[in-house]
């Protein structure tokens, strides 16, 4: 009867373990966004975008994303980077030159390096919509990110 209460025991003691890492990983990864309603995004609603998805809150958003994309763009790019489909080039956003791995600055959530500290001066000292559009419009987001092509 020991032993079985040491397994149960140690049991739970993982599970416990294994609930709380993933809830301090939910907590260090923002969630991501609907770029039309700033709401949280349902994965049912998403269109194609830029090779990858991108996602929504509900059916009605896409349509006002299609109607408008342009509009949308840097928020749907910041919510590629953040849901990983799109990766860093290892390029400045702003410049597209060598990034400097010590220059970085956390734009909603996604850790983004820059060339140099005019680049990361410049980032940090905007703030919200302002960052975002600094680095995820799109053609920041073509110097600094790319969707990885997919494998046939």
């Amino acid at each position: 009867m020991k032993k079985f209460s040491a397994v149960m025991l140690a049991g739970v003691v993982l599970i416990v373990g294994l609930v709380s890492a993933r809830a301090e990983d939910d907590k260090a990864r923002p969630e991501a966004k609907c770029p039309v309603s700033g709401k949280p995004i349902d994965m049912e609603h998403a269109l194609a975008y830029k090779g990858a998805k991108v996602y929504f809150c509900c059916p009605n958003c896409p349509g006002a994303f299609k109607g408008n994309t342009a509009k949308f763009a840097a928020r749907a790019n910041h919510q590629l980077v953040l849901t990983e489909q799109a990766k860093p080039t290892g390029k400045c956003p702003l410049t597209a030159r060598p990034i400097d791995k010590t220059k970085t600055v956390d734009v909603a959530g996604v850790t983004v390096a820059f060339c140099c500290p005019n680049c990361q001066g410049k980032v940090a000292k905007a703030s919200g919509d302002e960052q975002i559009t600094l680095v995820f419009a799109d053609k920041s987001f073509e110097k600094g990110f790319e969707v990885p092509k997919k494998k046939d």
